[in-house]
């Protein structure tokens, strides 16, 4: 009965899970989250047990094997100019939309959240220097925490950031190059702890179709109809938005490189789903970076070190699409009207402003807040949007855990470290799979 169960594609046993959930929330109603949002909270509690020691063997062994294989420098500058170039396409995006459904227009007498507050936007000097840890234990202990408020949804401490681990894991991964064969026996013991944690995030995943129930089922029993009417249109236009850029943008970035989009977006497909079910870019990692080695063939230390990067500061639903958009509905419902110069400056403050507020919690408050601050635009207008926030932000998580995945597949291309027999060959297991996946698995290193 297990086997049979690990013969199922991993997309279909998740694909079940949702429906399932979906069934069981309608059902249940409200109570759901009860009986069933337990399952949820412990598969994220799973995924964020695992993405610290993840991402800090991964990063070390990566940066100490790639300084022998290519120019860190020039993978990591390409890196960030297609984070870049794709951020500036989602902002487009995101306006063109806007500017053609209007989901601001008609609305009137909407009810902003009692309890929201306006998140106070950090400079950048201080994102900067909070890049470097006081304490890299701390930031190893912290980096993960979460916690949940009234409405289910998960938001990192500030004991600890990602992009801290990421630095430390660098720093380290540097100073075993410069020490060389001094220090073969660290390298060896980084390496095989990477391994180890490669295939503890195999077994981590194997739950998603359970988590993925659990998740499902206590947000649409928590949800009714009566939040969504409301805001109906916007709801559309962000889904639409996302969508749009993926299809379109994503596809036709992989077909200038010679690539088949529909191979990507089979071999992307588990990180897909688990953002868009988790909303989180960080719960998501796990999952990201065993699609893009694994289904999609790129080099295990480069993507070791893009896709953690990637889910720091690549969040093109969050970061871009979603204040451009939220922009536009901000202008219309107050009646303001945009110029040239308004459309500018939220292009330029959408791009930047999500490398400026790198590792900083809650990436779409604070730049949706940072983008209508620059733009002159009324921030009660955020206030409106927070009671379906949830929703909103499993779409624009998917969006950003896609281009993440996606960037280092371009690059990867580019710089010859994509294996073109296993992307033109996608699995869609990234769990423990079947027997022949393991052996293929163990085949490739």
């Amino acid at each position: 009965m297990i086997s049979a169960w690990f013969k199922i594609p991993f997309w279909q046993r998740v694909l079940a899970g949702f429906v399932l959930g979906a069934l069981a929330g309608v059902a249940f109603g409200p109570n759901a989250e009860t009986w069933f949002g337990w399952l949820g909270d412990i598969y994220v509690q799973l995924i964020m047990m695992i993405a610290v020691p993840l991402v800090l063997f991964a990063v070390m062994n990566a940066v100490a094997s790639l300084a022998g294989q290519q120019s860190i420098a020039k993978l990591g500058g390409r890196t960030f100019l297609w984070f870049a170039i794709t951020a500036a396409l989602a902002v487009v995006v995101g306006l063109t939309v806007g500017w053609v459904l209007k989901p601001g227009l008609g609305l009137s007498g909407l009810l902003g959240d009692a309890d929201y507050k306006v998140r106070e936007v950090p400079n950048f000097i201080q994102v900067l220097k909070d890049i470097v840890p006081r304490n890299p234990f701390q930031a190893l202990s912290g980096a993960m925490r979460v916690k949940s408020d009234a409405d289910g949804l998960y938001h990192l401490t500030d004991k600890g950031t990602m992009l801290q681990v990421i630095f430390w894991a660098g720093l380290c991964g540097f100073a075993l190059v410069k020490l060389g064969p001094k220090t073969q026996g660290i390298r060896t013991l980084v390496d095989e702890a990477s391994k180890l944690m490669v295939q503890v995030t195999r077994f981590v995943l194997e739950f998603t179709p359970l988590g993925t129930f659990g998740l499902i089922a206590a947000l649409v029993g928590a949800y009714g109809f009566e939040k969504l009417l409301p805001l109906g249109t916007y709801v559309i236009a962000l889904y639409l938005a996302c969508a749009l850029h993926i299809a379109v943008v994503y596809s036709g970035l992989l077909a200038a490189h010679g690539l088949n989009p529909l191979k990507f977006f089979k071999g992307a497909a588990p990180g897909m789903q688990i953002a868009f079910v988790s909303s989180s870019s960080f719960a998501s990692m796990p999952a990201a970076m065993r699609s893009v080695t694994h289904n999609l063939g790129v080099d295990k230390n480069y993507a070791a070190f893009a896709v953690p990067l990637g889910a720091t500061i690549k969040m093109d639903g969050c970061g871009a699409i979603y204040p451009a958009l939220t922009s536009l509905f901000v202008a219309q419902y107050y009646g303001i009207d945009l110029n040239a110069s308004h459309y500018v400056i939220i292009m330029l403050a959408s791009v930047l402003g999500s490398f400026g507020t790198a590792g900083v919690p809650g990436t779409a408050t604070v730049m949706v807040t940072l983008v209508l601050s620059a733009a002159g635009l009324p921030l009660a207008g955020i206030g409106l949007l927070v009671a379906i926030d949830r929703i909103l932000d499993m779409m624009r998580t998917m969006t950003n855990v896609t281009g993440q995945m996606l960037v280092p597949v371009l690059v990867a291309k580019e710089t010859g470290l994509l294996d073109r027999s296993v992307y033109d060959d996608p699995s869609t297991n990234i769990g423990l799979g079947q027997m022949e996946d393991l052996q293929a698995d163990t085949a490739r290193g």
